[in-house]
């Protein structure tokens, strides 16, 4: 009896699991990704659902920073030898709430901008427009190039502490999958 039992209850608890590992945590998505090209550069404007409440967004309410970054990988795919990365790159934001002021600040690099509200700072995250990836001349025409992109909380940069807490909380762990798409540039294509 246990012969028979045994296997049924393993095919089913693969199943479950494999049906857990595809489905994403929350509402968490990317739903567009759009490259582009204009004056000899390719920049890739996306669109991202990503909901930031709870715990993270009391802790954000206190003043604790959240880092949000978003991974991008183009490969061209050779069929004689590993895929070539054309491009691997990553874009990180900064959303600070400012308890003196009551104002939220989002910052990407070393530009920092108010803003109303949590969800007003959220929008560049969700919004990704102009983000200059590459040269065209780097790429070939006529080519398909595969790529990928996910945007995700980004732990490693909290202070210490926050770490210890976002390693034992699943409310830290706020990452969309990564959205696959594919596009090439031709020759006759205009450049704006």
């Amino acid at each position: 009896m246990l012969r028979v039992l045994l296997p049924i209850l393993l095919c089913v608890f693969l199943a479950a699991q494999a049906g857990a590992d595809d489905a994403p945590s929350g509402g968490e998505r990317v739903t567009r990704v759009d490259p582009v090209v204009r004056d000899g550069k390719l920049y890739i404007d996306a669109d991202v659902d990503l909901d930031v409440t709870g715990d993270l967004r009391n802790v954000a309410e206190k003043g604790v920073p959240l880092y949000f970054t978003a991974d991008l990988e183009i490969v061209q795919e050779r069929w004689w030898w590993f895929d070539k990365t054309v491009v691997d790159t990553q874009l990180t934001w900064r959303i600070i709430y400012n308890a003196l002021t009551r104002q939220w600040r989002v910052g990407l690099g070393e530009l920092s901008l108010p803003e109303p509200s949590l969800d007003d700072a959220l929008s560049l995250v969700r919004n990704i427009r102009g983000w200059d990836v590459a040269d065209t001349q780097e790429l070939k025409k006529d080519q398909t190039y595969q790529g990928r992109i996910r945007v995700r909380l980004d732990t490693s940069l909290l202070a210490r502490p926050f770490r210890v807490d976002a390693f034992n909380s699943s409310a830290w762990s706020l990452a969309t999958p990564w959205k696959n798409f594919s596009f090439s540039i031709s020759v006759g294509e205009p450049q704006h």
